[in-house]
């Protein structure tokens, strides 16, 4: 049979006959330990604790933190992407927290800072902004600094 009579066979043809359907068939797989373990990967690093002291804790205990949504490797949204290439620009570590796993510190966080959009930085336990004023600081050069002076504020 050559690829044409698949084809026909496949697709209606005008004044052709109809298809010859193919059985669907259904098969239900048994949740394996992988699937198991991806679950757990996306539970929310905070546990049990509370959305804000979770929050306070993060941003005391690193000296720049990045809310931002994804990961450096695999950001989910072109302002976290940019706002995680500025801070790895600089060559420090830096932790992230994807708000995309626990909505209630996607929320907490804009609470936190009264700022009501992610990313959001942080540097030696202070505020900086989102996205569009790091990258406001960075071009001016009035980033660096503060970066390679930023120590855990706890």
């Amino acid at each position: 049979m050559g690829i044409i009579d698949r084809i026909k066979r496949r697709l209606p043809i005008v004044g052709g006959p109809a298809p010859t359907p193919t059985p669907i068939r259904r098969v239900t797989l048994a949740p394996t330990r992988v699937e198991e373990e991806e679950e757990r990967e996306e539970a929310s690093p905070r546990g049990n604790k509370p959305v804000s002291e979770y929050i306070d804790e993060l941003v005391k205990s690193n000296s720049v933190v990045l809310f931002m949504k994804g990961n450096p490797q695999s950001p989910q949204c072109g302002f976290s992407a940019g706002a995680s290439g500025i801070l790895t620009s600089y060559g420090k570590p830096y932790a992230t927290v994807n708000v995309l796993a626990d909505p209630d510190v996607r929320e907490g966080v804009k609470s936190y800072t009264s700022w009501p959009t992610i990313p959001q930085v942080f540097v030696g336990g202070e505020f900086v902004g989102g996205a569009d004023i790091l990258k406001q600081l960075h071009d001016s050069g009035e980033l660096k600094d503060p970066i390679e002076k930023a120590q855990p504020a706890s």
